[in-house]
């Protein structure tokens, strides 16, 4: 994992099984709002790719990640699906 970018799934443990991208923390908004013990050791100003399937959870995270300190948030909507489709197309 790059030290500088952290990858978050926010999506359910169940859909995150299914497949995710590769390196990606799996963190829930439930799991954000409870204080985000994952994120524990993460300098508030480390890039965050937060995504979901359609971006509304990957967009609610962001806010609740912004109250807790963070400042380099970037909205990664469907990451997880952009990853399987390349890696398909290449194989």
């Amino acid at each position: 994992m790059n030290p500088k970018q952290v990858i978050i799934d926010v999506r359910e443990p169940s859909e995150y099984e299914r497949g995710h991208v590769s390196g990606a923390l799996n963190i829930p908004p439930s799991e954000l709002m409870a204080g985000a013990k994952q994120l524990g050791d993460v300098p508030k100003d480390t890039q965050l790719i937060v995504y979901c399937l359609t971006g509304s959870r990957s967009n609610a995270s962001i806010q609740i990640l912004k109250q807790i300190g963070f400042t380099n948030l970037v909205n990664g909507i469907n990451a997880g699906h952009v990853e399987k489709s390349y890696l398909n197309n290449i194989s």
